[in-house]
């Protein structure tokens, strides 16, 4: 899965879960860039991205994500 068509996916999650849709979404956007992205809300994106994926990360996956780029990349070494 190509890393355009992930993020095409994962907007839906971030809008939901943020309450908003003013930002943009890109690999290099991370929580200092997105108002309402904090812990309480990073926990959420990841639940629901687990589930649209039907994937499990891993803790050590989880504690080296620092943008979204990373998040996608994390996603795609889970679906292959």
């Amino acid at each position: 899965m190509e890393n355009q068509e992930i993020l095409e996916k994962i907007k839906p999650v971030f809008t939901e879960a943020l309450g908003h849709e003013n930002f943009e979404l890109n690999e290099s956007s991370s929580t200092s860039d997105i108002d309402g992205w904090d812990s309480l809300s990073h926990m959420i994106i990841i639940g629901e991205i687990e589930k649209v994926f039907n994937i499990k990360f891993k803790l050590f996956d989880l504690m080296t994500m620092h943008n979204v780029g990373d998040l996608i990349k994390s996603i795609q070494k889970n679906i292959s």
